[in-house]
């Protein structure tokens, strides 16, 4: 890197370590701040400072933003062929007993685990227990449970937190496919939120490559079966090589759901992966309807929800309904962002208590973490509480509610597999030496460490404390024991009361407003202090709960965006507390560095004050960035380095001189970016 004279590294006497010069040089492919998923939607530029004046009016725009996802989906309503092929596959997979394959990365990942665990055999587990299943046992096999594999980049362990340089390799999707006995013949599904995920374009390169020669044959066949589902236009994903080898590739049938920018800049868990979802949950029920149906008549089917007249068309027609549902109960929603807001900025902690929605709560509480910069949730051998948030279901230890969560045992990264692949077939020295740390961190073993039971042992170390909030999701069937002392869900209400903490309720069911209100008032609430919100869902044409788990999605992510917004964990809508524990993550943690100084230090009347200043470069940004990287690892609290390095940079321009870390953090400490930035463009700094 040639520096300048001038260059604010100079000033802040920093020298770019090897692994920036590397970045800046050899991971160009990794820049991805021209992505239409990494820009600043319109609708939600000024948020942070909306939702501090108004909870309400925040949470407004950022829910606006869903509006795009129905956009898409009108679309896609024109021409609908590939997603009906797609659910063909899932009927010939069912005929043919092959494996159904849904692979992805980060908030993708998550959609796989849902789509397995939530939908897939929640729906197998309900049918078992009808008379329609004795129909279904000669044609199906036993374990058709199993048949379905929802697999993230890391295994099962990435669903707490990130496992850093994992994503960013083609050869982690392929062996994970192999690990998991994927086949020619089985359906693939992979899903990347943005259409450039390393691993995920890895998984369905290798699931092509089982096809051997493309003949015409092979090529009807592998497009037949294997399914590229991203979120990006293809003009702009096509200048990236490893996009550009999926999309020249017609043996790969690509289902293109771009809705735009997302909500929080760059924060694709929002409506690209929502979108994602929803479609790729339409996909499993048509495929499931097509085949059932050979063998139920109408009623049956009806029984177990379907509705065969229903074409998938009109499902996504259902979209805008689960908008409109969170709208009716948007006051409701900003008095929980609001109480939760408040839990955390005095110093309290959440306990979240899920059953049937439990992947759902668990997604969004997981997905905070390198979102908002958190701790991610705590071991069981952590000495008391440090992330702001646990997870809870019912269970008696660790292992069963483990089965609870993911309907079968926990599946991780074993090292006697993957070891010496990475090894001896990563060339890169820094994502070697990643790759092979995670893979230190996924094994089976990784299970013990994690405890969300609702269990004796979690009440005594973990247990709700004193103005602590609890908030319980309560969904359909299990609305039939809310009010029952002896369930979970009534001795977890009771518990949050007995501790003096504040309670919050999320019910999702098909119940009257006059039942609800009769069972609320059976329930140990405070109706002048506890939140309580309700979202009548029909069940009927909805067989696999799609709707439920969705609308829960989107509640749930609207409101912890909310909270963090509204805690300064954002600056207008962009995500200046993003954790850059991967190579997008930099990229993206670069950029926001970069534009944010040179927006604060371009400003008319500051260059008046202070001097005319060139605007520093995306390799300055990101040599600071790795600078500040070292110094936040050496801390023992949440501190966001891009902050630190925003305030460091325009610090340093502002007095013409050196300025440390700690001087950094003491100003970031003492205003928060957004009121520092604000003051900064106003002439306001002594």
């Amino acid at each position: 890197m040639n520096l300048r004279k001038d260059s604010i590294l100079t000033l802040l006497k920093i020298e770019p370590v090897p692994q920036s010069l590397d970045y800046i040089d050899s991971k160009k492919q990794f820049q991805l701040h021209k992505l239409i998923t990494e820009q600043r939607h319109q609708k939600t530029w000024n948020l942070s400072s909306v939702i501090k004046e108004d909870i309400r009016n925040g949470l407004e725009q950022i829910l606006a933003v869903d509006e795009d996802i129905s956009f898409t989906f009108n679309k896609l309503i024109e021409d609908p062929s590939l997603i009906k092929q797609a659910a063909q596959a899932i009927t010939h997979a069912l005929q043919d007993r092959k494996k159904i394959y849904i692979y992805g990365c980060g908030a993708t990942g998550r959609l796989a685990k849902q789509m397995e665990s939530a939908l897939w055999r929640s729906f197998w587990e309900k049918v078992k227990k009808t008379v329609s299943w004795r129909k279904l046992q000669t044609a199906l096999p036993e374990n058709i449970e199993d048949y379905l594999i929802g697999e993230m980049t890391g295994g099962d362990r990435a669903l707490i937190s990130a496992l850093e340089g994992l994503e960013d390799l083609e050869i982690v999707g392929q062996l994970q496919l192999q690990d998991r006995g994927i086949d020619r013949g089985d359906v693939v599904f992979c899903v990347t939120e943005g259409g450039e995920t390393s691993s995920v374009i890895g998984a369905v390169l290798a699931a092509l490559e089982q096809y051997g020669e493309l003949t015409q044959e092979n090529v009807v066949n592998a497009a037949g079966n294997l399914y590229f589902i991203y979120n990006n236009p293809d003009e702009v994903l096509y200048p990236f090589e490893r996009s550009r080898n999926v999309l020249d590739q017609p043996a790969i049938t690509k289902i293109n759901l771009t809705t735009g920018p997302q909500a929080i800049t760059g924060s694709t868990r929002m409506q690209a992966t929502t979108s994602e979802t929803y479609v790729m949950g339409l996909i499993l029920e048509a495929g499931l309807c097509g085949y059932l149906h050979n063998f139920l008549s109408e009623d049956e089917l009806a029984e177990l929800g379907f509705n065969p007249k229903i074409k998938l068309e009109d499902r996504l027609l259902d979209f805008p309904r689960l908008q409109d549902l969170i709208q009716s109960q948007l006051e409701k929603l900003a008095q929980l962002t609001a109480l939760e807001a408040d839990t955390y900025r005095e110093g309290n902690k959440a306990t979240y208590f899920a059953q049937e929605g439990l992947i759902t709560v668990f997604t969004d509480c997981t997905e905070r973490s390198p979102t908002f910069h958190l701790f991610p949730l705590d071991t069981v051998h952590e000495p008391q509480r440090k992330c702001w948030l646990q997870v809870w279901t019912e269970a008696p230890d660790p292992g069963k509610a483990w089965q609870n969560f993911l309907g079968r045992k926990f599946r991780g990264l074993e090292e006697s597999f993957y070891l010496s692949h990475f090894q001896e077939r990563i060339d890169d020295e820094y994502l070697r030496k990643a790759a092979l740390n995670s893979l230190s961190q996924a094994g089976n073993n990784q299970e013990i460490l994690y405890d969300f039971s609702f269990s004796s042992s979690n009440l005594n170390t973990r247990g709700p404390q004193k103005d602590d909030l609890g908030v319980l999701v309560c969904m359909h069937e299990e609305m039939s024991e809310l009010s029952h002392r002896e369930s979970s869900s009534y001795r977890f209400m009771e518990l949050i009361k007995d501790n003096q903490a504040n309670l919050a309720l999320i019910l999702v069911s098909d119940h009257n407003e006059a039942h609800i209100r009769k069972l609320i008032s059976e329930l140990p609430l405070n109706e002048d202090k506890d939140v309580v919100l309700h979202f009548r869902l029909d069940l009927q044409g909805d067989p696999l709960g799609l709707n439920a788990q969705v609308l829960l999605k989107m509640i749930l992510n609207g409101h912890s965006t909310g909270v963090m917004a509204s805690l300064g964990r954002v600056v207008g809508n962009t995500m200046t507390n993003v954790y850059p524990s991967n190579l997008k993550l930099i990229g993206r943690a670069t950029f926001l560095i970069q534009s944010h100084v040179n927006d604060a230090a371009s400003q008319a009347d500051r260059s008046l004050e202070y001097g005319k200043n060139e605007p520093i470069t995306y390799a300055e940004a990101n040599a600071v960035l790795f600078e500040s990287m070292d110094f936040v690892a050496q801390q023992k609290d949440q501190i966001s380095e891009v902050e630190l390095c925003i305030i460091r940079i325009l610090e340093a321009i502002r007095k013409k001189s050196f300025v440390s870390w700690e001087e950094a953090r003491a100003v970031n400490a003492a205003q928060g970016l957004e009121q520092y930035l604000a003051e900064y463009k106003q002439h306001q700094l002594k």
